[in-house]
């Protein structure tokens, strides 16, 4: 019975958040207490894992999402992201649009939501096809999917970040696992825009007004070299310090306790918020108010803390029933190994549209279940975060706001945008998977 209960809990999770347009808080909340009651949990057990679930999930993990948002509030109001951009554009040449913009669209969608990163990018993309007098479609695609990839499989984008608290899983494995397996992905969604979606031909936008938008919005843009460390210097402080093992060799130098402080995910995002600072041509202390960048941001990852918190009572209660060993030990038997939080992922992210809660509440499922899946080691868990990270980037539709973002401002009717994007996130995710599989084979 506990197992129907949870399958009905899912259900009604995707019912909630998709028809009746729920919070998915509430969701999550609401769920996880009517899950509890029917599961015949005590009520002061359920009240204990709403409290242990929702504390310990975001005092893990939530100043880490904050922080990351903040990063993407400074280079996306500085112009840093546009500077990215162009850097990226001038090394892999004009003439390999669909390449650029899906190396752009990787690399800025890090540290910036993708929405934010597809509308902040759309003017160059319809500058560049005009241009190149090439059909729109590619390059929208190959945007759209290499935002998409960075988003679901690459910390500190906030899904990741929160999927790897709740599975505890080691960031600076998850990122290290996460850049390949997502890159690979890329590389065959890049291939999908070329060879298929650049085959339907949409007209970029007349005029110059697109590329001209892009000129002003990056005149008083910072450099490539102060736009990158925000980003590069936090991802290698805290690579470095799982690569190291710092924790595992036990050393008690000064040397090795710098690195393991900074390397700390939260104090190396904290680095890269105050390298944040050298982006602005003049740095106003409004940008740092409550008013300014910095509160707009706090504000935006309200919602995504609020959606990983009760994500983790969810898991939590889960947990607490004791229908971890149960589920773990029946899935175990079907022999599906990594691709179980895949295929729950990607239904999850099918059925209610935002790879955010489909990260969330995979990990919160899968969780409870790792010991008896076998997935103990920090390799094993880092590699369980990057398949539900691959099963989160598909299937986008019309329940997906980032789907309405790149069809709508790329000119494309419904039926194109399943044709075109919808496909074109499966092999992005379908491609993930299968890198995670192989991985999987030589390290564990």
């Amino acid at each position: 019975m506990e197992i129907l209960y949870l399958i009905v809990a899912v259900l009604f999770i995707v019912l909630l958040t998709t028809r009746l347009k729920v919070h998915p808080f509430l969701a999550l909340l609401i769920i996880s207490i009517a899950y509890g009651l029917f599961a015949g949990m005590p009520l002061l057990e359920i009240t204990l894992a709403i409290n242990e679930g929702f504390g310990g999930t975001l005092g893990k993990i939530g100043l880490i999402i904050v922080l990351g948002v903040i990063i993407g509030a400074f280079l996306e109001n500085t112009g840093g992201a546009q500077t990215i951009a162009m850097k990226v554009l001038a090394l892999i040449g004009k003439k390999r649009i669909p390449l650029a913009m899906g190396a752009i669209g990787y690399i800025v969608s890090i540290p910036v939501f993708a929405d934010s990163g597809f509308m902040l990018l759309h003017p160059l993309n319809k500058g560049l096809s005009k241009k190149a007098g090439i059909s729109l479609a590619g390059a929208a695609i190959a945007l759209g999917l290499g935002l998409m990839a960075s988003h679901t499989m690459v910390p500190p984008t906030p899904g990741p970040i929160a999927a790897a608290g709740i599975l505890q899983a080691n960031l600076g494995l998850v990122i290290a696992f996460g850049i390949p397996v997502s890159l690979i992905a890329l590389a065959a969604g890049i291939l999908f825009a070329s060879k298929y979606a650049s085959r339907t031909y949409i007209d970029p936008e007349k005029g110059d007004t697109s590329a001209a938008e892009m000129k002003t919005e990056t005149a008083e843009a910072p450099g490539i070299m102060r736009s990158s460390l925000p980003i590069l210097i936090p991802i290698f402080l805290i690579v470095l310090k799982s690569v190291l093992g710092v924790q595992a060799k036990g050393e008690t130098s000064r040397i090795y306790e710098v690195i393991n402080f900074v390397g700390e995910p939260v104090i190396a995002l904290l680095i890269g918020v105050f390298l944040c600072l050298l982006l602005p041509k003049r740095l106003n202390k409004d940008m740092l108010s409550s008013t300014g960048w910095v509160g707009k941001a706090i504000k935006d990852a309200a919602s995504i803390l609020l959606i990983t918190g009760a994500g983790g009572i969810f898991g939590t209660v889960l947990q607490m029933s004791g229908i971890a060993d149960l589920l773990g030990n029946a899935l175990q038997d079907l022999n599906i190994g990594i691709f179980l939080p895949f295929i729950l992922a990607a239904a999850l992210k099918t059925a209610q549209g935002s790879s955010t809660v489909a990260l969330v509440t995979t990990a919160s499922i899968i969780a409870p279940m790792m010991p008896s899946l076998g997935y103990d080691s920090e390799i094993q868990k880092a590699l369980v975060v990057v398949a539900i990270g691959s099963g989160s980037a598909m299937v986008s539709h019309a329940n997906d706001s980032f789907f309405w973002v790149v069809t709508q401002m790329s000119g494309m009717n419904v039926k194109t945008g399943y044709r075109l994007f919808g496909l074109g996130t499966s092999v992005l995710g379908i491609t993930g998977a299968i890198a995670v599989f192989i991985i999987s084979l030589l390290f564990t």
